[in-house]
């Protein structure tokens, strides 16, 4: 998965997730708020684990431009 498709995922996590909290607190429907909270979480965590992924390839990228070729 490419950086784009990465945030991409992650955002429409965090974008659902908030509109089922919402939903969930405006019906007093709790099982539904703490799903979309939980929802919405795991878009943050994405979009963290995405940055990661991110920094280590660029990381990688850099020892390997450093390495002389043969």
């Amino acid at each position: 998965m490419s950086k784009t498709d990465d945030k991409l995922d992650a955002l429409k996590d965090k974008v659902a997730g908030k509109a089922k909290e919402t939903t969930g607190k405006a019906t007093n429907d709790d099982a539904k708020e703490l799903k979309g909270k939980a929802q919405k979480e795991k878009g943050h965590l994405k979009d963290k684990a995405a940055d990661l992924k991110d920094k280590a390839a660029d990381e990688i990228n850099k020892i390997l431009d450093r390495k002389p070729k043969k």
